[in-house]
């Protein structure tokens, strides 16, 4: 009879993972259905999260770069920043200084948590700041 038992616990033992015991297979199972659903949930919202974010800014009357610079300027509060398309290899964060190094221009409160000083974004206020930049350029 114990041989009976022992050898269903070593057919018990060989279906389970390396490193999982038995009194934890459980838990293991579970652990890895949820990591797994957190995983897809992460791969579903950063799928979503560029082109939404991007329409919200102004993405087919802007492109892309355009967004990037003008972001950049409104955050530096300087209007000769602008994002480089196609962006360099020796670029951060593979070499080179970082994006705005040295900029002194930020309106920020800096302190434990900084407090940004720069108007918050609307739907597609970029297009309308944009338009006014170029209509003060090309008067």
């Amino acid at each position: 009879m114990a041989d009976k038992t022992a050898g269903q616990q070593d057919s018990k033992n060989a279906e389970l993972p390396l490193g999982t015991s038995p009194q934890w297979a459980r838990m293991h199972k579970w652990l890895r259905r949820g990591l797994l659903v957190c995983l897809f949930g992460l791969v579903i919202e950063g799928s979503l999260t560029v082109p939404l974010v991007a329409a919200w800014y102004g993405w087919p009357t802007l492109s892309l770069t355009e967004i990037c610079s003008e972001l950049m300027k409104v955050r530096y509060s300087d209007d000769s920043l602008s994002c480089t398309n196609p962006y360099p290899l020796s670029g951060p964060p593979f070499g080179g200084a970082p994006e705005a190094a040295g900029q002194q221009t930020a309106q920020d409160k800096w302190g434990v948590q900084p407090v940004p000083e720069y108007p918050r974004l609307g739907f597609r206020e970029l297009v309308r700041i944009h338009e006014e930049r170029e209509a003060n350029q090309n008067p």
